[in-house]
């Protein structure tokens, strides 16, 4: 033992390595969780029938939790005991997974639309005649709907919205406040290394938080509770929910484990690499049982400060937030990094939603492939990007020419998707004509033709089925069939009259329950998007530790939790709040077909204009960027008189070549300076 005092090694379960594994598992509980309320985003919004803009508000309620107490958490929370007040706030966070699970427990079961009404005869095979009958659902009464979609249960979004916000108080302590732990107690070269291995664990939790969003989506909402024969849905239907909720529960109750270990933490440790005795140690650790300081109990050792009242705290506070906020640098740092999380929390929300309606994927293999796929390449980037910080011993400027680096090739990667495209998905009087000529239309009355304006139609039902000719029709009545057979999904539908106005004659005019896939070469193009899309989440990722330590080396130590609660505040309310909204509100305006709520009135979108979608999405992420790549230049010239002036600095302090010292004064010009006479060690000169 004391030879590894004497060297300076650290045990190799030490109280810091030990916060530093309680740090990783807590940034991939937290990731998890995240991460499956993103997965779960199309689940959410099917299930109580909102559309784009509202499940935004929904996914920004977590940065209006985190902007309720974040800045006084940073502030004071530096001061006290940081670890407890992290496992305080992995309780909160395990407590928010509960309470947005609980709608499902108190709402009737799921109903999906539809306009087929079936009457099975005695051998189980089914005739009916969608062409005439007529389910258009315009008989409820404002008191009737209201009665009904309180007894649906279609507000209790309300309840996801509550625990999504409460999600974010609790996870406000774990950033700024474990970080700077964790700087104040590490060797300054082993920070960048720490960061990298936090993150990297970190971003395990996202992969595995979109895997369970795919496995849950597959199970049916109401899994044990119907009987699935009797679904005529599958998973890759638009109208299709899955379980949803079962995830909240398991993400829970692993947050809830991971805040176990922070609650036996010390409030401070020794600094990484330095000796103490045995007493101070003992004195270190032992001084506090309590969130808020005591006071000297038995004598305070010399090096460590004096407790301070609250009152004292928050007169301090002002004064600390104009300093932070003086600095030109930070500013900088802030205004960059919330505009590039607006491009990527849009993205990152929609992304599942992009990949279904523009590539024809489902909800759960989507989800599946960005967790077994982009997921890792962000691990490994994150990783590569804290390791050469650590090989090459980078500056503040160097951090800065990867960050930035990094950052333009993952654009480059954007840009080539935009060209990576399929065609809008076949759907008669909707991206077709009923004769099969491209077209667009917003307008119901296109969905009425020659074919079947003898039916009496609905016009707002999503009900779909595809045709032999390879069109999709919106319901079996607007595609003229006249009978079917089977039941449940094996329906088939015959005698449809509108496949007969296609170009092509066709002998077979049946259909079947869903819409048509997509084209082949559409799979082709969807394999070259992830491609890209892997390439720049690792190029991407290359760039996130030197961020970090660009912000970390910036700020002078006693307004560094300050500094990184500031900036969490400002990037997760003008970069998180925002952008889920607006992305949700233009993606809006591409619908094409909206889905009608059980008791009336619009329900949630179940297919997009695909190009127009692509153009708003990828649009609004270009903007984004290219305006953060404007501000990153501005900030990487402040970066570099910062240090010209620091080199400066360093070379007047130096020694001269005849081991005089040198000093630099106030204002930075050459000062006088006292030097001793080699002659005459006891005589003073002035030069």
């Amino acid at each position: 033992m004391s030879a590894e005092k004497k060297t300076g090694r650290e045990p190799c379960c030490s109280k810091l390595k030990m916060f530093l594994a309680a740090m990783s598992f807590v940034y991939f509980a937290k990731a998890f969780q995240g991460s499956y309320m993103k997965s779960s985003i199309t689940q959410i919004e099917r299930r109580f029938d909102i559309p784009s803009s509202l499940i935004g508000v929904i996914d920004g309620s977590f940065e209006i939790g985190n902007l309720l107490v974040i800045a006084f958490v940073s502030y004071f929370g530096a001061k006290l005991h940081r670890p407890r007040l992290i496992g305080a706030g992995c309780l909160v966070m395990a407590v928010a997974s509960f309470i947005t699970a609980m709608p499902h427990f108190f709402q009737a079961h799921y109903k999906y639309e539809t306009t087929i009404s079936q009457s099975s005869d005695s051998n189980g095979t089914e005739s009916i005649l969608p062409c005439a009958v007529n389910t258009d659902n315009e008989h409820f009464t404002e008191e009737s709907r209201a009665e009904c979609e309180k007894a649906a249960g279609s507000s209790m979004w309300i309840y996801v919205f509550l625990g999504n916000m409460l999600r974010g108080i609790g996870e406000t302590p774990v950033m700024p406040l474990g970080l700077s732990y964790l700087d104040d107690f590490s060797r300054e070269e082993n920070t960048a290394f720490y960061l990298a291995f936090i993150q990297t664990m970190g971003i395990l939790g996202p992969m595995f938080g979109f895997m369970l969003g795919s496995f849950c989506a597959k199970l049916y909402v109401d899994i044990g509770a119907v009987d699935l024969d009797t679904i005529a849905i599958n998973h890759k239907d638009s109208r299709w929910v899955g379980a949803w909720w079962l995830g909240f529960l398991i993400t829970g109750v692993v947050m809830l484990l991971a805040g176990i270990p922070f609650w036996f933490l010390p409030k401070s440790l020794p600094k990484q690499g330095e000796t103490k005795t045995e007493t101070n140690s003992k004195a270190q650790e032992g001084e506090q049982d309590s969130f808020i300081p005591d006071g000297n109990k038995n004598g305070t050792p010399s090096n460590k400060p004096a407790p301070v009242s609250m009152g004292a705290l928050a007169k301090d506070f002002l004064p600390s937030l104009k300093k932070l906020f003086s600095d030109t640098i930070y500013l900088l740092l802030i205004c960059t990094s919330f505009i590039q999380v607006n491009g990527f929390i849009g993205m990152i929300t929609f992304k599942p939603k992009f990949m279904e309606q523009t590539y024809g994927q489902s909800a759960s293999r989507a989800i599946f492939l960005i967790g077994i796929m982009n997921l890792p390449a962000v691990a490994l980037g994150i990783i590569t990007g804290g390791f050469i910080m650590k090989r090459f011993k980078l500056n503040v400027l160097g951090a800065a020419k990867i960050s930035i680096g990094a950052s333009v090739l993952a654009f480059c990667s954007l840009l080539i998707q935009y060209f990576l495209q399929c065609d809008n998905s076949q759907v008669a009087g909707l991206t077709v004509s009923y004769q099969g000529a491209p077209e667009v239309s917003y307008q119901p009355n296109s969905l009425i033709s020659q074919c079947n304006m003898g039916c009496s139609c609905s016009l707002k039902h999503w009900d779909p089925i595809c045709a032999t000719n390879g069109l999709t029709y919106a319901s079996p009545c607007l595609g003229g069939c006249q009978t079917s057979t089977g039941v449940g999904r094996d329906m088939v539908f015959h005698n449809c009259t509108c496949i007969g106005q296609s170009p092509l004659s066709y002998a077979n005019m049946s259909a079947v329950l869903g819409q048509c896939p997509r084209k082949g070469d559409c799979d082709y193009m969807f394999k070259f998007y992830m491609g890209v899309t892997v390439i720049g989440a690792f190029v991407s990722a290359c760039g996130a530790t030197p961020s970090y330590i660009i912000l970390l080396r910036s700020i002078t130590p006693e307004l560094k939790s300050l500094a990184l609660g500031m900036q969490t505040l400002i990037v997760r309310t003008l970069g998180g709040i925002p952008p889920p909204i607006y992305f949700g509100a233009l993606i809006d305006r591409t619908c094409l077909k909206w889905g009608v709520k059980r008791c009336g009135g619009k329900g949630a979108c179940r297919i997009y204009d695909s190009g127009a979608f692509r153009n708003t999405f990828l649009g609004l992420i270009y903007g984004l960027y290219t305006l953060s790549y404007l501000l990153w230049g501005i900030l990487y010239n402040r970066l570099s008189h910062r240090e010209k002036k620091l080199t400066l600095k360093e070379q007047l302090k130096a020694p001269d070549q005849d081991g005089n010292d040198v000093a630099a004064n106030g204002n930075g010009n050459a000062p006088s300076a006292i030097v001793k006479c080699k002659e005459d060690p006891d005589q003073e000169t002035t030069i």
